[in-house]
């Protein structure tokens, strides 16, 4: 299987922040920001791996400044590490007030995504590569990254473990 670049699978979006988008502070909903993440992620994981893709797991959002209704915000995101079938994908999202142009780092996050072979079954996707100094350090991170994720994956199996399903209605 042919190895991609990290940059073959950049995708940038950008949005404005209306009304609808925010809470009660004016500022967007941290729902509003992780449907925006979790979009432009799909789309990078689908570039890459050419394939329909499912959300496995999001590692964490991490938010850094607010952004206000009216604001622009700018979602830049690329596949920074490859499994067998899974892609680790890394989300930077930029808001700037349109007004001003002032520029602020408001999000980061990782998400890993799954490629689906016509039957809906996992299939192999292609190994990436890093050229620039911040994809180099995506990489070399990445390890740990997937050894954290698989820790908290056995933690959470084995807290639902103890969990019961009643009727509730």
């Amino acid at each position: 299987m042919k190895v991609k670049t990290m940059q073959a699978s950049r995708t940038i979006q950008a949005s404005l922040v209306q009304p609808s988008d925010t809470n009660y502070h004016g500022t967007i909903f941290g729902g509003s920001m992780m449907a925006f993440i979790d979009e432009v992620a799909a789309i990078s994981a689908m570039r890459h791996s050419r394939r329909p893709v499912v959300t496995a797991s999001i590692d964490s959002i991490d938010f850094l400044s607010p952004v206000k209704m009216g604001h622009s915000i700018c979602l830049e995101a690329f596949v920074s590490s490859t499994g067998r079938t899974s892609m680790e994908v890394f989300v930077k999202v930029i808001s700037e007030n349109l007004q001003t142009g002032e520029r602020a780092l408001t999000a980061t996050s990782f998400l890993t995504f799954v490629a689906l072979d016509e039957q809906g079954n996992p299939t192999e996707v292609p190994a990436v590569v890093p050229e620039t100094e911040e994809e180099k350090r995506l990489m070399a991170s990445a390890e740990e990254r997937k050894k954290m994720r698989k820790e908290r994956k056995e933690n959470s199996k084995a807290f639902i473990s103890n969990l019961t399903i009643e009727k509730m209605i």
